[in-house]
């Protein structure tokens, strides 16, 4: 019994030297804490480092702390798509928490330009601690427990003033399905004794890695197009506060060291933003972070690298809304212990690092409230100066696709942009906007600088080498046509709410002989998807025709849905509980014919109308292929279509009973690794009638390898002197890249691929420098450069002397099927809602022409 007590004397007291030993290695001297609230690693029951914790115990870890302590509470502000909760845990004093929303409603006063900001010094410093938006950069949701333990149970004078001053808001991780992926693969491979080669398995996560969300999408560049629902419920939640500081922490390659702002002066950093941002809070903060670090021996860098440019960005989104946004990246483990040049990084340094400066933030927002105070008030003063200054505003509308217009307009009131139904039809810049589709955002508003966001086109810039996009508007990524307002006076109409965002469905009486819907809707295809599957027979149009419908005489253009009413194999009532049932699903309207005799045009018993397949549709996933691209076409698919893809590995692709299937999609990547059998077998295949679709770097391989017959366009050629200085590198060769920019096609809207299109320009994203040639068929260049197509964003003049003329979109045939080509990515980030149609048409009507 005596050596049984003392083992467990021994036992315990080893505990409490481990936690201990933890708590300094963490924390500052200084720091004490009350014994009441569990420590992470008495929590968890493991040391911080040791393991990466799952979101469902980084949860209950907070949900702890606000049961335990009066200075505490949490929030859930919204779940993934795989219903994980999304948390807020707020850290202040108990007198602050119980009059939370009375400090709120008093910090909401210094973005409202008309309302009296009162004792500033009476206010607190609202901070939002953001951690872990790329689930495989796991250290700082660690540094998010360990940080909301240090200000919950803190003792020391240093916590009780910030809790005095401030609101800590902390945010554990912005992507938990990603950051799940990530440590269920590194806890799975972690040895014992734990390995450090580079080259193990649990250093190299396979495809598609543990950095993005669901739908394999960089939640970090979100904050703009607000594409995913663990950014809708994060905006809503920030709008709802407007935080004084935001931080997001990264990880970055392994033999790096540390990085804070401020980022590279002028050319990293976004044009709206005022320079006291960038000169003077981004300087002052770099004080405590430089501080903090050096007092813990860590190496860093800072003023290159990273940028502040693109909006939908964590760390910028907040430098437009009166805000200073952080981002910070520490050199990664990429599991719990790896070798770098300068010896091994351990999981637990870099968390160290990031608690370090999730601190260092803590303190210099609160010893430095005044100014940042100061500084929102001002800035959303100076915003609506600004916009007055500017005058006018923007008008927009598309005269034809109003489920466009709702989505626009919904992403506008996201970002609490101001915006009006106009009360009367205008003319701008050779545009008609007729009043009911018509819309108009004025300069005067405090968010003025959002709204240049969303509608300039900016093509000179301070720098030529850029980290991301350089042209991210977003009237244009909608194909929204829109003009600038310049009149003195604003246009009248009625400032439209989230409740005014109302569907376009209406019902549709029975038809005796046919119902038609438009194919101009963006949402049309989720109906004709919702018919297919209930095996109606449903008819493209490619021609244009008039005729009689419940609402009198109507033009139907080009792809046009005609669903006929005897030709079906169930009766009448139910094909009309269909039609009603997809065009209330959609959001759209059908019109009723009791007639298939048209006025104009061809009738509805035209060879002209062309029976529509139901996809069948398999994607190429895993091995070289872009995970990127391939989660945006998922994501389009369940999200704005309602239609199944199945997700196949590269390595199984030879396995595949082709005949189940009418549809290939190949995103970017590498194809030459299927092997001659299998791509013998795809070319068969397309040759039987299947459809073949690439995108970017797959169409690449389809030219490069003669899977198809088409051709590339002359590559620009770069005048370098002989000789240069070698620190110039980068630059010179960075300048030539084409890293995010738009531009102006035309695009034949009577090709089937065209079908839904009202207007030949349209606006295309290109990220990369394939230059691809007109198809030799002079029909099956579908959309092609304009001459000088630049609209918004950097390139380089040679690229863009080289680009007018080529084409973004062609079809080459292969016996009885199309391989259907796209230059560029018509999905890009969720938010390119202009050129979706396109790849929706590529896969309805691929194989009708």
């Amino acid at each position: 019994m005596k050596s049984t007590r003392l083992i467990t004397a021994i036992v315990c007291l080893c505990l409490a030297i481990s936690t201990k030993a933890q708590s300094d290695y963490f924390f500052p001297q200084e720091a004490r804490f009350d014994p009441k609230i569990p420590s992470p690693e008495k929590y968890l029951g493991y040391e911080i480092g040791t393991l990466h914790t799952r979101h469902d115990a980084i949860v209950g870890y907070m949900r702890e702390l606000a049961r335990l302590s009066n200075r505490a509470k949490l929030d859930t502000i919204g779940e993934t798509y795989e219903h994980r909760q999304l948390v807020v845990l707020t850290v202040t004093t108990p007198e602050n928490l119980n009059n939370l929303e009375e400090i709120r409603q008093e910090h909401l006063k210094l973005v409202d330009p008309t309302a009296d900001n009162g004792d500033l010094n009476a206010q607190k410093s609202i901070v939002l601690l953001g951690y872990n938006v790329h689930g495989n950069e796991p250290s700082s949701s660690e540094a998010a427990m360990l940080t909301a333990y240090y200000y919950v149970a803190g003792l020391h004078a240093e916590v009780t003033n910030a809790l005095e001053e401030g609101v800590i808001m902390i945010d554990p991780a912005f992507n938990p399905d990603g950051r799940d992926r990530h440590s269920t693969w590194a806890n799975t491979y972690k040895g014992d004794p734990m390995v450090s080669d580079p080259v193990d398995a649990e250093h190299n996560e396979m495809w598609p890695r543990g950095r993005t969300n669901h739908y394999w999408y960089d939640l970090n560049r979100d904050w703009l197009p607000l594409a995913h629902v663990e950014s809708q419920a994060r905006i809503e939640f920030y709008h709802k506060w407007y935080p004084n500081v935001v931080t997001d922490f990264h990880e970055m390659g392994t033999n790096s060291t540390y990085f804070f702002e401020p980022t590279k002066p002028y050319g990293s950093e976004n044009p709206v933003v005022p320079r006291d941002n960038y000169d003077g809070l981004n300087n002052l903060f770099a004080e405590y972070f430089h501080e903090a670090l050096d007092e813990i021996g860590s190496l860093y860098f800072t003023k290159e690298a990273y940028d502040n440019s693109y909006p939908g960005y964590g760390s910028t989104y907040p430098d437009i809304h009166g805000a200073l946004g952080l981002v910070f990246e520490q050199a990664s483990s990429r599991g719990h212990i790896q070798d770098s040049d300068m010896g091994k990084v351990a999981f637990a340094f870099t968390i160290k690092n990031h608690l370090t400066s999730s601190l260092a933030t803590v303190r210099a927002a609160v010893g430095e409230k005044p100014t940042l105070l100061n500084h929102m008030s001002n800035y959303f003063e100076t915003a609506v100066d600004e916009g007055n200054q500017a005058g006018g505003g923007w008008v927009f509308g598309d005269q034809a696709d109003d489920t466009r217009n709702q989505a626009f307009l919904d992403l506008l009131l996201r970002h609490r942009i101001k915006t009006y139904a106009l009360d009367e039809s205008i003319s701008l810049g050779g545009k008609q906007f007729e009043a009911g589709n018509a819309f108009y955002v004025p300069n005067g508003q405090k968010q003025y600088r959002m709204v240049r966001t969303m509608f300039e086109q900016v093509t000179q810039f301070h720098d030529s080498i850029f980290y991301d996009a350089s042209s991210w508007t977003a009237a244009l990524t909608y194909n929204m046509p829109y003009e600038r307002y310049a009149g003195k006076a604003d246009l009248n109409g009625a400032e439209l709410t989230f409740d005014d965002l109302t569907s376009g469905y209406e019902s549709v009486p029975n038809a005796r002989y046919a119902y038609l819907i438009e194919w101009d809707e963006y949402y049309a295809p989720k109906a004709l998807n919702y018919l297919l599957e209930r095996g109606l027979y449903v008819n493209a149009a490619f021609k244009e025709f008039s005729l009689e419908t419940h609402e009198g005489l109507k033009e139907f253009s080009y792809g046009t849905l005609m669903i006929p009413v005897a030709r079906q194999e169930v009766d009448a009532d139910l094909v009309h509980a269909f039609v009603e049932e997809a065009t209330d699903l959609a959001g759209i309207k059908a019109y009723a014919a009791n007639t298939g005799y048209s006025t104009t045009g061809i009738d509805l018993g035209s060879r002209n109308f062309r029976t529509i397949r139901q996809p069948k549709a398999l994607m190429v996933i895993g091995g070289s292929t872009s995970s990127y691209e391939a989660g945006e076409v998922w994501h389009l698919l369940d999200s704005k279509v309602g239609m199944p893809i199945t997700k196949v590995w590269e390595d199984n692709l030879g396995r595949v009973d082709w005949s189940k299937y009418n549809t290939l999609v190949l995103v970017s990547g590498y194809y030459g690794s299927l092997g001659e059998n299998t791509i013998n077998r795809i070319k068969q295949w397309v040759r039987e009638g299947g459809t073949v679709i690439t995108i970017r770097n797959a169409t690449s391989w389809a030219v490069s390898s003669k899977f198809v017959n088409e051709e590339f366009a002359d590559r620009p050629e770069f005048d370098n002197p002989d000789r240069m200085d070698y620190a110039t590198a980068g630059d010179v060769r960075g300048s030539t890249a084409i890293g995010g920019s738009m531009y102006m096609a035309d695009i034949d809207i009577t090709h089937p691929l065209g079908f839904g299109y009202t207007r030949r320009d349209l606006p295309v994203y290109r990220n990369h420098s394939i230059f691809l040639k007109p198809s030799k068929d002079p029909f099956s260049t579908v959309v092609k450069y304009t001459e000088n197509p630049l609209l918004s964003g950097y390139v380089k003049q040679q690229n863009l002397e080289k680009l007018g003329g080529t084409a973004s979109l062609i079809v080459s045939g292969i016996g009885r099927g199309n391989v259907i080509m796209f230059a560029d990515n018509p999905n890009f980030r969720g938010m390119w809602y202009g050129t979706n149609k396109l790849f929706l048409n590529a896969l309805f009507f691929g194989n009708l022409f």
